[in-house]
This record gives structure tokens, C-alpha cells and sequence, in this order.
């Protein structure tokens, strides 16, 4: 499930506002590292079209995922301030938004509100995550049994139209924004 439905389906519209007020449209070309394995990060990025590699340059490049429209990036690193473990680079010309961690660190300490939607939002990505990453080491499944379709969370499917709105809203938004940094 794209992370940044799980997000946006939890937060109102004065939150998504406030998120492309404050946010910098990003245009990556192919090759361009958007995040650097090791290296601490300053944003929280929603991906708003193209495709981008997930990799771990220590185990000599293995590539863990491949990223399009719709997903969160950084979330791991944000709740936890550490440096992220993986590089995420751009395979072709891909349109970010990214969130400042220093304005998104004060709005979530200034409103409370929003404060609360963002993290239910965030444990829901997360916990799609580690949901995805559990089937696909197959813990606890027997590996001759394929696997059965992917449920979506009940509060979450309620949502879904509305969030996909959001997101399509949120990428003309940032699409008629000024604000570009390459």
C-alpha cells in the first residue's frame, strides 16, 4: 500500500496546506541520491511521481525496494533522528516533496492536533512496513503456501478514496508551487 495514502488519509486539510506551504518541491534526475546511506537527513519526503531504488551500499548495492508515486521516505529516520541505513536514489526524473525536519518538528510541538494525526499516520506507515518486510522473509509462513492477498486495514479502507483525492490535490498543489531546488 503507497505510505503517503496511509498518511494523508489521517490528516485534514489545513494539515496539507500547512505540508505544501512549508514544503520544497524537489526534481531528481536519474542517479541523483536523494538519501545517502549513513548520512543524517533534514526532510521527510512524499514521492510524487517517478521511480526510485532503495539500496544498501554496504552489502555492496544490494537493492532492498523500488519506490514510486505515493510512498513516504525518511519516516524511519525521523522518528528516530538516527542516520538511515539505506541509500535511496532516483532511477529516472522523479518529483519529491520534501518536508523540512526543522518546520515539521515545530509544528508537531506547537499543534497538538496535528501532532497526533502525523504520528497515528506515521505508526500506520510503519507498521505497513514491517508488515511488508515480515511477508516477504516469510517468518512464521510455510514457503510452499503462497501467500493470500494483502488485506487492507478496515480503518484504513474507509479512508482510501478521500486519501487518494488528498494525494492527487497535494501533487497539483505542489506542481503549481514555485518553490524548486535540484
Amino acid at each position: 500500500m503507497k505510505k503517503a495514502i496511509l498518511l494523508l488519509g489521517e490528516l485534514n486539510n489545513d494539515d496539507l496546506n500547512w505540508m505544501v506551504l512549508r514544503g520544497v518541491r524537489k526534481n531528481l534526475h536519474p542517479g541523483m541520491i536523494l538519501i545517502e546511506e549513513g548520512k543524517l537527513i533534514d526532510a521527510l519526503y512524499i514521492i510524487l511521481s517517478g521511480k526510485l531504488s532503495v539500496v544498501i551500499e554496504s552489502l555492496g548495492n544490494k537493492e532492498l525496494a523500488r519506490l514510486s508515486s505515493g510512498e513516504v521516505v525518511g519516516e524511519i529516520s525521523f522518528i528516530d533522528t538516527r542516520p538511515p541505513l539505506a541509500t535511496v536514489k532516483a532511477l529516472e526524473e522523479c518529483v519529491v516533496l520534501a518536508i523540512p525536519r526543522l518546520h515539521l518538528t515545530a509544528k508537531l510541538q506547537q499543534d497538538m492536533g496535528f501532532s497526533s494525526r502525523f504520528y497515528h499516520a506515521i505508526s500506520l506507515c510503519l507498521s505497513d512496513r514491517l508488515r511488508g518486510t515480515v511477508r516477504r522473509l516469510g517468518y512464521g509462513h510455510d514457503l510452499e503456501i503462497p501467500e493470500p492477498e494483502e488485506e487492507v486495514n478496515p480503518s484504513v479502507q474507509e479512508h482510501l478514496e478521500l486519501a487518494k483525492a488528498k494525494f492527487n490535490w497535494l501533487m497539483q498543489s505542489v506542481s503549481q508551487s514555485t518553490k524548486e531546488k535540484v
